[in-house]
């Protein structure tokens, strides 16, 4: 007989760690992560800055070239360390006049601005000017072009001037072309094509806030949740043509889940702006980072363009595959696999 008392607890095969919340041996993955999701979000705004290129064949790449050539013999001669030139193709080239001086400012809706934001404290995860004032607005005008605030803030009077400026954009196209828009088949296509882009491009008038529309739940799950094939159409900013496929969302809750709805919603927002592929599927994934504060997410996305079907290298059956793992997705390489051996089965 054991010299436990028959009052004593029965001694649990379970390890304490798993009934009482995590290891005292796992280490702590929120810097990680947090470094993580800045340097996507930094990823994302670079996308946004234009950039002259230079042409390195031209007289002034040319001089540009002999220039720092002669100035890094003149310092070895006179034993000066080198110092690394930066031309004018490494500077990226910022816009100067905003459309108003509001627009540079991270948009907030006027509900948020009763009280600042303070992370839950639920989350593990420390606080950090990151987290304090995350990127992805919960307006949902995250990374907005001048003049998207103007748009959603328009009056049903702007928003028709809006319509008639494009139509009579599109009528300048049909006649540059050769077509005449007087004719029937013609007459109401510019005003028709207009709605259409507005349509396309809703994404621009939509938030967040309004999207998500409170449907986050506290919930016991730590295991995968994933909505396959959600489809997906949006607008190649290159060549303003469609291109279309389906989007794959997984990620692993922190005691928080999301209706399963708004994933898919999520994505629509997103694809409905003139977009690329590749950042279209760091922003959904960011979002539903930030929404939620996962363990982990991961966004696969599979789309066929039609600026490389009817243009170009025309070749029809081409898809393109992307994806963004944060997280344990992208730290945990067995994470990940299970993730993606689940996306293949049918």
């Amino acid at each position: 007989m054991g010299s436990d008392s028959p009052t004593s607890p029965k001694p649990s095969a379970i390890p304490s760690h798993m009934l009482n919340g995590s290891s005292p041996l796992q280490r702590s993955t929120g810097s990680r992560d947090s470094r993580e999701r800045e340097s996507l979000n930094t990823s994302i705004r670079s996308s946004f800055e234009p950039r002259i290129p230079l042409e390195f064949e031209s007289p002034e790449a040319k001089s540009e070239t002999k220039s720092d050539k002669t100035e890094t013999e003149a310092e070895t001669e006179t034993g000066a360390a080198p110092t690394h030139a930066v031309s004018s193709a490494e500077v990226p080239i910022r816009s100067v006049a905003p459309v108003r001086p509001t627009l540079n400012d991270p948009p907030r809706d006027p509900r948020d601005a009763a009280a600042p934001f303070t992370p839950s404290t639920s989350v593990s995860r420390p606080a950090s000017p990151y987290t304090l004032n995350p990127p992805i607005d919960f307006d949902g005008l995250s990374w907005p072009c001048p003049g998207t605030r103007q748009r959603k803030e328009s009056t049903p009077e702007e928003t028709e001037q809006r319509l008639e400026k494009m139509s009579g954009a599109i009528r300048t196209i049909l006649e540059c072309i050769g077509e005449d828009p007087e004719r029937e088949g013609l007459l109401e296509t510019p005003m028709r094509y207009a709605k259409a882009m507005l349509y396309f491009t809703k994404g621009y008038e939509e938030n967040v806030r309004d999207l998500v529309n409170n449907a986050v739940f506290h919930e016991d799950h730590d295991e995968l949740v994933i909505v396959k094939d959600i489809d997906v159409f949006s607008m190649c900013e290159h060549h303003m043509v469609p291109f279309t496929g389906k989007m794959h969302i997984g990620y692993i809750p922190d005691r928080r889940v999301l209706g399963l709805s708004k994933l898919a919603r999520l994505a629509e927002m997103f694809s409905r702006r003139l977009q690329v592929q590749e950042r279209l599927t760091k922003q959904v994934a960011l979002a539903i980072s930030e929404v939620l504060q996962p363990r982990g997410v991961g966004v696969v996305m599979e789309s066929s363009h039609l600026c490389m079907v009817m243009r170009g290298v025309q070749k029809v059956s081409s898809t393109t595959t992307t994806s963004c793992m944060l997280g344990c997705m992208r730290s945990s390489a067995k994470t990940r696999e299970e993730f993606l051996t689940l996306l293949n089965r049918r």
